[in-house]
């Protein structure tokens, strides 16, 4: 994946420019996913600063499937502490970081915190190809389908309908397969003929639509 966040930067340099903050907008938290750091975030990150937003791209680690998610979203949640103390915000979360978004909200008291929550190609309901991963860690294994990691988290999902939900993918997708594991009966869901699994974190029409579920353009 760093060759995704080496695109994400590259691209950026094409992008608009940042603008002042815009205090009506809440701050975002972007939560990168497996083999990754928050480098990926870059152009998303660029995109939505240039709406005024305050955006924070943490980097977990090790993010490389080998640590539980739970032992992930406890770092989500000391960054959160740490960076936006006492402060509502948005949180959107890319592949396996919309799993560590969603245990931050439904085990570390992220529901309060939270106004609007976004995944893009995150496996709701666990990916096929978990099971083809070359690692063996617990990360990579929660995200297999109907593990007891996934299945924990679906008994008490309905919680998410008290926060803005929204969950992007695309029918294209190799990395979560099948595809509809990324739409979940609590969200909003919205599919998109993006090209690849990264394609959100890279193609422009894809950080618009990002932008404009935010409450952004």
């Amino acid at each position: 994946m760093q060759l995704v966040a080496w695109l994400a930067a590259a691209l950026s340099t094409f992008d608009a420019r940042p603008v002042p903050v815009d205090p009506s907008l809440r701050p975002v938290i972007l939560v990168h996913g497996i083999h990754s750091d928050g480098g990926c975030m870059r152009r998303l990150e660029k995109h939505l600063r240039s709406q005024g937003r305050i955006v924070f791209s943490p980097s977990l680690r090790p993010c490389t499937g080998r640590a539980p998610i739970e032992e992930l979203a406890a770092q989500l949640a000391s960054f959160a502490d740490r960076n936006l103390p006492g402060r509502k915000f948005d949180l959107v979360g890319f592949s396996m970081g919309g799993l560590v978004s969603r245990y931050y909200l439904q085990r570390l008291g992220g529901l309060d915190r939270v106004e609007h929550f976004v995944t893009m190609a995150t496996p709701h309901q666990g990916t096929k190809m978990a099971w083809l991963h070359p690692g063996r860690g617990p990360g990579v294994m929660q995200m297999r389908p109907r593990s007891q990691f996934l299945v924990d988290l679906d008994r008490d999902a309905e919680v998410l309908r008290q926060i803005k939900f929204t969950s992007f993918y695309t029918p294209l997708d190799t990395v979560v397969v099948p595809a509809r594991s990324s739409a979940m009966p609590q969200a909003r869901n919205i599919s998109m003929l993006a090209s690849i699994h990264p394609s959100f974190l890279l193609e422009k029409r894809c950080l618009r639509a990002i932008g404009r579920a935010l409450g952004g353009s």
